[in-house]
This record gives C-alpha cells, sequence and structure tokens, in this order.
C-alpha cells in the first residue's frame, strides 16, 4: 500500500543508521517539516514506535499488527471504563444490564476501524486516542479533588463516608483542602496536560482532547446547561477553581497550536486538486454543500458501515454543486436531529423538573429541592410543595401546612423538609431558628454524629449543601456524547484549513467514541420505558446484541479486504474506481502478470484519464514488454500531465536513448535536472530520479566524447544524491562502463602519485567494472 510503503518501506527514519533526532524535524511520512512538499503530518512518537518495531524484527509484518491490536484493545478497555460511571443504573433505579459493556463492544468491533486497526499506519490514530482517554482520566481525577466537598465526578472512586452515603473523592482529602490535596489536585493536571501533548505528537488530532475535558467539566461535574455554562465563561457565575481549570486547558491549548504551527514552518500543506477536490472548486455553493454534506457522510458510515473504502479521494464523493441535489436532504436531515440531541441535552430545565438519571430534580434561586424514589417536588422562591408516597404535604412561606402531634413538619419519604431544604442525618428547620432532631416511631431523637453542630445560643450553623447524585443526569451524558463525537471531528470539517482527504475511515476512531456513548445511552432509555418482567426488555437486548453481532460480522469481512493488498483494492473499486484499479494494476505487475496489470492500468485511465502516475506506469510496463513507442507515448502524456514528474522524464530519455535520439534524450535529461523539489509530495523520490537522470546523461556526454563535461554531470549528480540514495549506486552504475572509469582516473590523477593504483584500473577492463574495489576508491576521492 503507498501509505505503509512510504511511511515505513522508504522511510529513512526508521532506519538504525538514520539518527533518531531526524523524527523530531521530519514528517509522517520521512519528510523535512519545513520542506514545501511537506505533509505536515508531524507524528514522532508513532513514527518512534515504527522504528522500534523495524529494529525487533525489521520489516516483518506480525510485529506490526500486534502493537495495533494491542493499542485497540487498551483503548476499548479504557473507553469501556469511561463509560462505566455515565451509563450506571438507569431511569427509575436499578442497576440493569451493563450498558457501559454494549458501548465498549460497540466501539470495539465498529467496522470503521479496520482501516485504523488493520492498517498499519492507522496506529498513529489508535495510539492518539490512547493518550487522548488518559487525558480525559486524569482531568476528572483532577476534577474529583477540586471541590471543597467530595467530587461527584463520573470518575471518582466511591467510598463510604461516615453517613452512609458513597461519594467521591478521598476519606480525609474533602476537596483536597490540604496542602498535599491541592499538589495531588495540580498533579493531575498536569498529567492531564501532558497526556493532551503526546496524544497529539501521535496525530494532530489529538490535541481536541483540552476542549473535550473542558466539555466534561461544564457538563458532568459542574452540570450546566447552556445559558449557566455561557454565565460561567463570561465570568458572570462565579466558580473561581473551575474557571482556572478551562483557563489552564485554553491556555496549554494555544502552546501546543503555537509550537505546532512554528515547528512546521508557519506554513500550511499544499494539497493536489484529487486528494479534495471540493477544496479547489472555485465555487462558493459547491464548496460549501459539500463541505455540509461530509459530515453527514460520515454520520452515515457510523450508523450503516457497510459501504467501506481504503481511499475516498478524487470522485468517491462527487461534489455538491446545486441545491437540487438530493443529498442535501441527506444533510439536512443529519444537521435537524444533531441539533435535536443537543437542544435535549444543553437546554435549561423546563418548569421544575429535571431527570437526573431519571430521578427529577431541580434548583430555583437557589433554593434546593430534591425527590426519592422518581417523587417530583419543586422549590419556588422559597415556597415548597413535595409528594412523598403518595401524600402531599407543602409549606408556604417556611411555615407548615400539616401536622402530627400538634408539631410542624414536612416529610419525603421519612426525610424533613424546611424552607425548600432536605436536611441530612434526620435534622430539619423550624422557622429558620434552629435545628431539632425528628423523632421516630418509639420517640427517640436519632444519635448525632457530628454532622451538625449548634452553637452556644443556640443557633445553629449553615447546613452543608445537599450531596448531588453521583451519576450525572442523562440529558448531561446526551450532551458530553456530542461533544465526544464532535470535537475530534472538527480538524477533519475544513472548516478551519483545508485537509488532504474527502472521508478517512481512521479519523472516524476517535469520534466514534461519543457515537458509541449515545446508541449505548438510548438503549438504556428505552429499557427503561419499558415494564419490567415483559418481552420488551428481552427483545432490545436481543437487539443490541444482534447490532454488535453484525458489527462483528462485517467487520470480520473487512479484515478479509485488509489481509491483502490485491483484496483491499479489488473491494475499493465500487467507492474509487480510478484509484483502486491503478493501485491494483501495480500490484498484479509485481506478480508478473503484465496482461492483467495492463487492463487494470487502462480501466483506471478510463475513469480519471489525466492522473499522471497511471500514464506513468503503464508506459513502465509497456517499456518492460519490450513496446517502446507506446511506452514513449505514455511518458510523454505523463509529464504533460504532471511538468515534475522526473521519473517520468528519466525513462523518457532512457527510451530516446535506444531508440538512437541522442540530442532529443541529452535536452530530456537535462531538463529533468533542472526540475526542482519544490511543492512535491515526495522529495526524496524526485531527487532519487534526477539523480539517476544527471547519471545517464554523463554516461551519454561521455559517449559523445564531451569528457570534461561528463566529468562536471557526475559530480552534480553526487551532490544532488538524497540521503536514502545510496552512494554506491552510482558508483555501481559508473563502474559499469570501464573506458569512463580510466578516463577519470587517468585525467585526474596523477601516476607518479600513485603509479600502483594506475596499474590495477588498467588491469580492470571489463564489463563489471574494474576488480579490486580501486575504482570505486578512486572515484569516490575525485567526484566528492
Amino acid at each position: 500500500m503507498p501509505a505503509s510503503s512510504r511511511a515505513i518501506k522508504t522511510n529513512q527514519d526508521l532506519l538504525p543508521e538514520t539518527p533518531w533526532t531526524n523524527v523530531l524535524h521530519d514528517d509522517f511520512w520521512g519528510t523535512l517539516l519545513t520542506h514545501s512538499g511537506s505533509h505536515k503530518s508531524y507524528r514522532p512518537l508513532c513514527t518512534l514506535s515504527f522504528r522500534l518495531n523495524h529494529a525487533l524484527g525489521g520489516l516483518r509484518p506480525w510485529g506490526y499488527h500486534l502493537v495495533n491490536v494491542g493499542l485497540h484493545g487498551a483503548v476499548t478497555g479504557l473507553f469501556t471504563a469511561l463509560c462505566g460511571p455515565l451509563l450506571r443504573g438507569g431511569p427509575g433505579g436499578g442497576e440493569g444490564p451493563p450498558w457501559s459493556l454494549l458501548a465498549g463492544l460497540l466501539f470495539a468491533s465498529h467496522p470503521a476501524h479496520t482501516e485504523a486497526v488493520a492498517g498499519v499506519v492507522g496506529r498513529a490514530d489508535v495510539g492518539a486516542a490512547l493518550f487522548f482517554l488518559l487525558s480525559v482520566f486524569c482531568y476528572a481525577r483532577h476534577c474529583g479533588l477540586r471541590r471543597d466537598l467530595p467530587a461527584t465526578g463520573a470518575f471518582q472512586t466511591p467510598t463510604r463516608h461516615c453517613d452512609g452515603d458513597v461519594g467521591g473523592g478521598e476519606s480525609g482529602d474533602v476537596g483536597g483542602g490540604g496542602g498535599g490535596g491541592v499538589l495531588r489536585r495540580w498533579a493531575w493536571m498536569l498529567g492531564s496536560l501532558l497526556c493532551a501533548a503526546a496524544s497529539m505528537l501521535w496525530k494532530e488530532q489529538g490535541v481536541t482532547v483540552l476542549a473535550v475535558s473542558a466539555a466534561y467539566d461544564l457538563l458532568l461535574v459542574q452540570r450546566l446547561r447552556l445559558r449557566q455554562a455561557l454565565l460561567l465563561l463570561l465570568g458572570k457565575k462565579k466558580d473561581v477553581p473551575a474557571l482556572q481549570s478551562v483557563a489552564v486547558l485554553c491556555c496549554w491549548g494555544v502552546v501546543l497550536l503555537s509550537a505546532r504551527l512554528y515547528w512546521m514552518g508557519n506554513k500550511p500543506p499544499n494539497f493536489s486538486n484529487s486528494d479534495n477536490p471540493a477544496a479547489d472548486s472555485p465555487h462558493l455553493l459547491t464548496r460549501t454543500l459539500t463541505f455540509l454534506h461530509l459530515p453527514a457522510a460520515n454520520a452515515w458510515l457510523l450508523l450503516f458501515p457497510d459501504k467501506l473504502s481504503f481511499d475516498w479521494s478524487m470522485d468517491a464523493v462527487p461534489l455538491v454543486s446545486a441545491l437540487a441535489d438530493w443529498r442535501n436532504l441527506q444533510s439536512l436531515a443529519f444537521y435537524c436531529v444533531y441539533v435535536l440531541l443537543a437542544v435535549s441535552g444543553l437546554r435549561d430545565p423546563a418548569g421544575s423538573a429535571n431527570g437526573t438519571n431519571g430521578k427529577a430534580s431541580s434548583t430555583t434561586n437557589g433554593k434546593a429541592s430534591s425527590t426519592t424514589n422518581g417523587k417530583a417536588s419543586s422549590t419556588t422562591n422559597g415556597k415548597a410543595s413535595s409528594v412523598a408516597n403518595g401524600k402531599a404535604s407543602s409549606t408556604t412561606n417556611g411555615k407548615a401546612s400539616s401536622t402530627t402531634n400538634g408539631k410542624a413538619s414536612s416529610l419525603t419519604n421519612g426525610k424533613p423538609i424546611a424552607n425548600g431544604k432536605p436536611l441530612p442525618n434526620g435534622k430539619h428547620i423550624a422557622n429558620g431558628n434552629g435545628y431539632h432532631p425528628v423523632l421516630d416511631a418509639n420517640h427517640n431523637a436519632p444519635p448525632d454524629n457530628g454532622a451538625q453542630r449548634w452553637l452556644a445560643d443556640g443557633a445553629a450553623r449553615p447546613p452543608a449543601p445537599p450531596r448531588r447524585s453521583p451519576l450525572p443526569p442523562a440529558e448531561s451524558v446526551v450532551a458530553f456524547s456530542l461533544s465526544l463525537l464532535t470535537l475530534p471531528f472538527l480538524p477533519a470539517t475544513n472548516l478551519f484549513f483545508y485537509v488532504g482527504f474527502v472521508i478517512a475511515e481512521r479519523v472516524l476512531y476517535i469520534p466514534s467514541m461519543g457515537f458509541s456513548l449515545l446508541v449505548a445511552l438510548g438503549a438504556r432509555g428505552l429499557y427503561a420505558r419499558r415494564r419490567a418482567g415483559g418481552g420488551a426488555r428481552a427483545l432490545l437486548l436481543g437487539l443490541c446484541g444482534g447490532l454488535v453481532l453484525l458489527n462483528a460480522v462485517r467487520t470480520v469481512q473487512r479484515n478479509r479486504d485488509w489481509s491483502s493488498e490485491e483484496n483491499l483494492y479489488r473491494s475499493g473499486i465500487s467507492v474509487n474506481p480510478a484509484k483502486a484499479w491503478g493501485n491494483l494494476g501495480n500490484v498484479l505487475k509485481n506478480q508478473a502478470k503484465m496482461a492483467e496489470a495492463e487492463r487494470a492500468y487502462r480501466n483506471a485511465l478510463f475513469y480519471r484519464g489525466n492522473m499522471a502516475d497511471m500514464l506513468y506506469n503503464l508506459g513502465l510496463l509497456l517499456q518492460e514488454t519490450e513496446r517502446l513507442p507506446d511506452a514513449l507515448h505514455y511518458y510523454r502524456l505523463a509529464i504533460a500531465s504532471r511538468p515534475t514528474l522526473a521519473s517520468a522524464y528519466l525513462n523518457t530519455g532512457i527510451v530516446l536513448m535506444n531508440q538512437g535520439s541522442l540530442e532529443e534524450a541529452r535536452r530530456t535529461f537535462s531538463t529533468c535536472a533542472e526540475i526542482p523539489d519544490e511543492n512535491l509530495k515526495d522529495p526524496h523520490a524526485h531527487k532519487s530520479s534526477v539523480t539517476s537522470c544527471l547519471y545517464n546523461l554523463g554516461k551519454l556526454l561521455h559517449e559523445q566524447g564531451l569528457q570534461e563535461e561528463a566529468l562536471s554531470v557526475y559530480q552534480r549528480a553526487v551532490h544532488k544524491m538524497p540521503r536514502q540514495f545510496a552512494p554506491q549506486s552510482l558508483f555501481n552504475m559508473m563502474e559499469q562502463d570501464s573506458a569512463l572509469c580510466l578516463f577519470i582516473i587517468n585525467t585526474h590523477i596523477s601516476i607518479t602519485e600513485n603509479p600502483a593504483a594506475h596499474v590495477k584500473a588498467n588491469q580492470g577492463q571489463r564489463g563489471d567494472g574494474p576488480s579490486g574495489g580501486y575504482t570505486r576508491l578512486f572515484l569516490r576521492r575525485i567526484i566528492r
């Protein structure tokens, strides 16, 4: 595969003789990052992992695939752990099935992940996802230690407290108030920032974890809705610790992006028209409609991963150029569903009820209300009403409307409420003057465990705020799922900059976490709405299991496609016929199936006739089968399509030399030697072709008797050799011409300096080069 070939097979940064520090300055493909033709894909951690694979097992594929599968397993485990607290329990109470397991299985088995896991270069996405999740976990721990009371964040380890509740945080470290707690809190923040940087160094997409962490804080820890979040970010809602954390995330994001931009030379990458056709369209309407359609097309791959391909460039997704295009309806439907989900997750609670895992609660003007066992309660300006086990009670301005033995009380499942505030440990407020114990059925006061203390004058200390449910509201989980789905995908939307692809299944690896979480959350909601003991719940669980099974079967099929290059390219013919037929032709040619390869090349050119690479490859095949006139024709077509294709000039010159057109061949070689490597995707391959052109030009000049010019050309060839071009290759080519070698030696080395060497050189006039290695020694000394 071309991607694997450039990133691994021909990448000099993987070789042990190449300094490992080159990885810090080169892109993912081994090109200097500041080069104008660089892809600007700076992924040094992924490249170092490839280098380690190469050091341990060379180019044997099993080691590379083993690492990819191991990383995917680790990511799946972390994602399942992430979903556990978010999906624990369910509406209406009760634990129910392990919905986090469903989310993890959906993620692990999704067919769209095949490219990222089975394709070796997809390791960049899997490695970035690993540190992405580690960063979220570290930030969640920071949030738990940040709260004044034990945290109720999703990732806190439950700790049994003396009042019998299960909360978060560490015993004895309430809010991290001590110096050690503060250090631990910011140590977790530092860990989150470092993991975010590591994720970005695996792949650029990883930097979005900072935005996802901020969403986690606002939506799951603070449990804010849209209006409240905006007030917090604008500074109108005071929560200094939360603002500090979000500000640190923002500042670190700016630092990482600035360093990334500086390191790649402050220039964006250049992409060809075939990589992203919409970006090259001169029509604003076409660009807008196409870019609006692409997120919908990606969402369709997550929903129905039936039509998958190794490549979606060129015309795989036709441009949406008119409002009448039916695909605009697909885009409209996608955005409508997305907005509805976003509104349901971010809107402020209607009335006084707001579901927390199916249990209603609300706060109005700072007055708290709560329910137990699904019963609703609310307060408005301190006027409370509640329903407790079917019995109504209410208070008005803090005065009770029901009495027991002449004493005012208001109970919810046996818990007192006063002024709209539930009191812990059986305490209650009467007219706001003090705390008094509530007697049980035997008129005994409950023991005082120190949760509330009275002052000497009978006044009470302010009560601690009521502890929230440790489970986040379902609406908050919906909003977080959308953020996990959307934020990592933003760099691929062409919203901020143009990217070098139309659709890439590997890019969906991290966003699919949000999709899997959303599906599991929806299944949990449907399960809770069905009557216990009925067949509907069993049917729903069966459908969930069937969905996982369908994903697994499709993934197995897709892995068969990725089992060999031939299978992979044949599977992509229906999506991207031009690219698939062209790559299939290369595979068939390597298998010596020349007739089938020629048909594949011609099929590719039928779909896209201006592909310079395919024109060149067909010309090369025709040259190898001794059809030189036809080969020359296709070489010239390739040059016309891409004037910077040095390999086409090289082979054109060779064919012309074989046909006796020496002057035209000389002009072709000279033209090739002057082509710069600016804005070329693979400058190393270009320089190798230029070096070979200069060698053939020098040989031609020598045969024409222009010895001094020939020597000058050979010197240029040595100076232009790329680092991956072995010097022995050039010297071996030159040694094959014994007359040329003798001319160089006799012209530039005096016999009196080393007469023995001169004799040895004159003894070796065979076609395979002078014997004893003396000629190579002199060539190295003279030409360099």
